[in-house]
């Protein structure tokens, strides 16, 4: 949810934080800097109290940025966090994923409150590591300017040693180690560049990998492993209400189909394990039900039964101890994350301690079957790692991330906000306020979530807590329809031709904010990424006139171009939200509604970004919006990065960002 920062991701395949996936989320300028020449040159920047624009931006109708400006936000830009990514086999030590200099990188932790050691060292930053279950070695998948064509490779823990274990150029994700430690499971899109292939390897030699499922479609995944290893359990997804689960041979491949026949949008799972005596899998899936519920499969006569029926919101995430006695799981309510532990045995609750308001994310059992391991995020604490022994009922905290020297408890505590639509649906949001010091109608800053398979949740805003604390501006995050968390049909309002009622929930939005006495309908700013950027777009073209200004992160300006440009591996999982480009009607709609086709219907300032090497929303969606903004004699200030994927995630390009947005929230929205 970090605003303007975090990379801004589309739901994953069987995500963990939201149905769809697992996932973040400025009136008067002189017109000469705003019509002015490209100030991507460092020299250009280089005056006395100017912020020097790094070689790897290219920064477009951007004026000097004081440094002084930066100067003030250094505090917001020193928040850190830390997230799980395993615990160690034997050892009561844990890995986390933490940032010291430009991106994310593997730390070890060796007990609660210890020292962060370092273990990986990279300019590109790390995004998922697994010990051995040895615990001498872990490995874990790094990628190249954010382009996602992510690599996987071998740490040896005593020699220091890393290896490439796959082709360097393919699309690899997941890392599934087998229970006796001799190979992993993964995805490759070796094979074409676009179908997710399952493999399985033995670390100790990358030859030995070798194809076990060759399948269509970028959508599968390995869940687990047959407790004798002889079997995986593997996922395939076709749409967030769409997939199937199967059990496959790991030495042949042959396939049997566990869930029933796919009927398209009928039917969806989520994580799913072997039961410890491999006769059964848990699971989460929509069967029956507006939600994900979590089940038992029995594998011999195929019936399920469902664990908890009485839950009206999304189970989003689980995992069971290795000795399959205790199960957790995650129950998202309205946005705010609720754990729950069950005892397999009895299928009764176990009573859990109580954890702040926020997400939990990460959930993993140590191997001792009594310690649970997770990732906490609140308002006031950023994501940090904690463990509860649940025989004990006691929560310890393993990191305590810094806050760049901010008092946590000064920030703003969100508020669940609702209204009606333009056809009587009610949509929600979350509403953080300024502090009480500022007085009178506040601006605004409408924060639209990416996906749109996704759903903004209460947590810690990082960096945006600058325009709450400092500024005074409020910001909200609406879950317009489309969002996840809401139920099976939500999700899919916005879908094909639909596309654009989602957009006028922003509208009812706008509506709403002019009616509350505290917040002032004259001056509120749009923004998001990715799918929010599209929104965003899309609210500007529709209601230019309510609106102060906006800032478009990697968003979509014409669905017809980003279809056909997307990455292989991911186009038709798209086509079934947004509609198939292909389809005559539909390729007419997607033309006429697109925003860069009512571009000249916008003449408030726009502040778009963009990363070279997105292979989701590619760079020319960008490209052709502000060309189009530019055609009609409308300024646009544009961040280009060279070395930047769907969204920023190297320091210095985050804190250039954060600092232009800074002063273009200053500029446009508060009108200084």
């Amino acid at each position: 949810m970090l605003l303007l920062v975090e990379a801004l991701a589309e739901p994953r395949p069987m995500g963990a934080v939201s149905r769809g996936g697992l996932h973040a989320n400025f009136c008067k300028f002189a017109l000469m800097a705003m019509l002015g020449a490209s100030l991507c040159a460092p020299s250009l920047f280089a005056a006395d109290g100017a912020l020097p624009v790094p070689q790897n931006l290219k920064a477009e109708q951007i004026p000097p940025i004081p440094v002084s400006l930066m100067e003030t936000l250094s505090r917001y830009a020193e928040v850190r966090s830390a997230n799980l990514l395993d615990w160690h086999p034997t050892r009561r030590e844990i890995l986390i994923a933490t940032r010291f200099a430009q991106a994310t990188q593997v730390h070890r932790v060796a007990m609660p409150g210890g020292a962060r050691t370092q273990l990986t060292f990279y300019r590109e930053p790390v995004s998922e590591a697994r010990y051995h279950p040895a615990g001498d070695a872990f490995v874990f998948s790094k990628d190249v300017g954010g382009g996602e064509f992510f690599q996987l490779y071998y740490q040896d823990l005593k020699s220091g040693e890393t290896t490439l274990l796959t082709d360097g150029k393919s699309r690899n994700l997941g890392i599934l180690w087998s229970n006796d430690g001799r190979r992993f499971a993964f995805t490759s899109t070796r094979r074409n560049g676009r179908d997710a292939d399952v493999y399985v390897l033995d670390p100790v030699d990358a030859k030995t990998a070798r194809q076990v499922m060759q399948v269509e479609g970028g959508g599968w995944q390995p869940l687990d492993w047959s407790p004798d290893d002889r079997s995986l359990l593997v996922m395939e997804y076709r749409s967030i209400n769409d997939s199937s689960l199967y059990l496959v041979d790991a030495t042949t491949g042959a396939r049997q189909l566990l869930t029933p026949k796919p009927r398209e949008g009928q039917e969806a799972y989520g994580p799913a394990e072997f039961s410890a005596d491999g006769k059964g899998v848990y699971l989460t899936t929509d069967r029956d039900s507006e939600f994900q519920r979590l089940a038992y499969l029995d594998l011999a006569s195929r019936q399920t039964t469902f664990l908890d029926p009485g839950l009206k919101w999304d189970v989003e995430d689980f995992t069971l101890s290795r000795d399959g006695r205790r199960l957790a799981y995650v129950v998202n309510e309205e946005g705010a994350a609720r754990l729950g532990l069950l005892d397999t045995t009895t299928r009764k609750s176990i009573s859990t301690p109580r954890l702040p308001s926020g997400q939990i994310l990460g959930l993993r059992w140590h191997n001792n079957g009594r310690e649970l391991a997770l990732t906490l995020a609140s308002a006031r604490s950023s994501a940090d790692v904690y463990s509860i022994d649940v025989e004990k009922g006691t929560v310890e905290r393993w990191t305590a991330s810094e806050t760049g020297g901010l008092n946590p408890e000064t920030f703003s505590e969100p508020e669940l906000v609702r209204w009606k639509s333009f056809d009587g649906l009610p949509i929600s949001g979350f509403l953080y306020r300024p502090p009480k010091k500022f007085g009178g109608r506040r601006p605004v800053i409408v924060n639209i979530h990416g996906g749109p398979e996704s759903q903004s949740r209460p947590g810690f805003i990082g960096r945006n807590n600058y325009y709450l604390n400092d500024l005074g501006v409020a910001v909200i995050y609406p879950n317009v329809r489309g969002s996840a968390g809401y139920g099976k049909t939500f999700v899919t309002l916005d879908n094909g031709m639909q596309r654009e009622d989602s957009v006028r929930d922003i509208g009812a939005l706008l509506d709403w904010i002019a009616k509350q006495s505290d917040l002032d309908a004259k001056r509120v700013m749009v923004t998001g990424g990715s799918y929010g950027g599209y929104m965003t777009l899309a609210s500007m073209v529709h209601y230019n006139d309510r609106l102060c200004c906006a800032v478009d992160i990697v968003g979509v300006s014409n669905f017809v171009t980003f279809l056909e440009r997307t990455e292989s591996y991911r186009r038709d999982l798209r086509r079934v939200e947004y509609g198939d480009e292909r389809d005559p009607k539909m390729r007419e709609f997607l033309l006429k509604t697109a925003p860069a086709a009512g571009a000249d219907r916008i003449n408030k300032p726009m502040f778009i970004v963009q990363g070279r090497n997105d292979p989701r929303v590619p760079w020319t969606e960008s490209e052709q919006m502000v060309a189009a903004i530019r055609k009609n004699g409308r300024p646009v200030w544009y961040l280009l990065a060279s070395d930047e994927g769907h969204g920023f995630a190297k320091r210095s390009n985050q804190d250039f960002q954060f600092a232009a947005t800074a002063l273009f929230v200053q500029e446009f929205l508060l009108g200084r």
